[in-house]
């Protein structure tokens, strides 16, 4: 029986239980059943809390708590990172390497030195976090104030953007309240009960807990206190939240975004080239935002876009042999079956359409097309190829899709690189990468083109 939540006010919550797994692999986990006089007894905890233990400690020894706890998530000897690794397959559908995967590379970003160069970033001297410091311009001082209690609302597509949106608000000073989902409620419980074992005081500052979403008595109760509400999830789920805010508060929708990926023709290794590709459409299963849907192969390179095409189905096989992608369920198998039967009619029609799958089940679907048209994935690792005469054309095949457009990933010469991503920037791209490391932003990237601290915090001058 695992706990998923974290509600340090309340005690012994009512809880209800959700099964996963069979046989020997079965677990239960406990689900609170929260009243809105529950959680509005915790919210106001929450303020309290914040009060006595988070609004006058340095952002440093945040940090080093913050440090501690990744540190477990990493072992895997300790409880935490076990229940994790045994819990989150189950619960997400990803694979067991997956979901190492995802723990590694997550929480190696929740370590303190990728902390404190976020911290540099957002505002040169963190110090600022703690009173005021000398002003870099302008004469006089400054002091950044983070809000008083951040209502967040989860998606449950990625494992541990959840417990990122924690720590950002434990660095601000901020008591953070996490409506978790269904499909991933465990990992921010986990987090925030580690603060807790590291430091009662700062895991006072945490509430994590489910409810049924559009609960409208519940959703009040959480958001009206709220200085801040952030939301990550589809766009109805997002507009909903937004509608039910109140007025005045600051409100940030991370709604859903499409990434994709480019190779030019001076490409120096097209096979590396796939490689890094079959990696970024692999991880997350092709969920996340930053998962690419398709690739645009610029003509005259070593490989002909066609070419490469069959060297990224090669790369996808490796891949799933290491990384094997999760279950499926059968409406999202029939519509990777359906797909492929219309490549195929295509393919035989002899228009220049050519597929390349994994002989058994749906584990992987590469298609060549011949049409540039941007086309989404019906994602878990489907993806196009698609040839264009050169890379000067695709800023104009996707800037219909610019407000929903995030990460691209590349591989071109330098130059071409650069000016590919001056202009894809110009229509609402928000981050240019190189192949291979799509899935893994940095802790300081401005997620949806906004900087991932400074937007919540209000500043203070003081003149002497």
């Amino acid at each position: 029986m695992i706990d998923a939540f974290h509600l340090p006010a309340l005690g012994h919550p009512p809880t209800t239980t959700w099964s996963y797994g069979r046989g020997a692999d079965a677990f239960e986990v406990r689900i609170p059943r929260l009243t809105a006089a529950l959680l509005r007894e915790q919210v106001q905890a929450l303020a309290a809390a914040r009060e006595e233990y988070l609004a006058g400690r340095s952002v440093a020894s945040i940090v080093e708590v913050v440090d501690h706890v990744a540190g477990r998530l990493l072992d895997p000897a300790d409880p935490l990172r076990q229940t994790a690794e045994r819990a989150l397959p189950a619960m997400t559908n990803y694979s067991p390497p997956m979901i190492r995967l995802v723990l590694d590379r997550m929480a190696a970003d929740w370590r303190a030195a990728p902390l404190r160069e976020l911290l540099r970033s957002e505002f040169g001297d963190p110090r600022v976090l703690d009173g005021f410091h000398p002003a870099q311009r302008g004469g006089g001082e400054r002091m950044a104030v983070g809000p008083r209690l951040v209502a967040n609302v989860f998606s449950g597509n990625v494992p541990g953007v959840a417990v990122t949106a924690l720590i950002r608000c434990l660095l601000l000073k901020s008591a953070a309240l996490g409506k978790t989902a269904v499909g991933e409620p465990l990992l921010p419980a986990l987090f925030a009960r580690g603060v807790a074992e590291a430091d009662a005081g700062l895991g006072a500052c945490l509430a994590v807990t489910y409810w049924p979403g559009g609960d409208d008595e519940m959703e009040r109760t959480a958001l009206e206190p709220a200085d801040a509400v952030v939301v990550y999830g589809g766009a109805e789920a997002v507009a909903a939240v937004r509608e039910r805010t109140p007025r005045g508060t600051l409100f940030l929708g991370y709604g859903p975004k499409i990434s994709f990926g480019v190779v030019g023709h001076g490409a120096a290794d097209p096979a590396a080239a796939a490689r890094g590709a079959a990696l970024d459409a692999s991880t997350f299963d092709q969920q996340g935002c930053v998962s690419p849907h398709l690739f645009y192969v610029e003509e005259g390179g070593a490989v002909s876009p066609r070419e490469w095409a069959a060297l990224l189905g090669r790369e996808m096989e490796a891949v799933e042999r290491e990384l094997p992608r999760g279950t499926l369920a059968p409406r999202e198998s029939s519509s990777i079956r359906q797909l492929r039967a219309v490549a195929e009619f295509a393919q035989a029609g002899g228009g220049g359409t050519e597929l390349h799958a994994s002989r058994e089940g749906t584990a992987w679907t590469v298609i060549h097309e011949p049409d540039p048209a941007f086309t989404a994935s019906c994602l878990n690792r489907v993806v196009r190829v698609k040839p264009v005469a050169s890379l000067a054309e695709v800023p104009a095949l996707v800037e219909r899709f610019g407000p929903y457009l995030q990460t691209v990933g590349v591989d071109a010469a330098p130059d071409e690189a650069r000016m590919l991503a001056a202009a894809l920037a110009r229509i609402g791209v928000a981050r240019v990468t190189p192949l291979g490391k799509m899935a893994w932003p940095p802790q300081s990237w401005h997620h949806d083109g906004r900087p991932p601290l400074r937007e919540l915090v209000r500043w203070c001058d003081f003149e002497n």
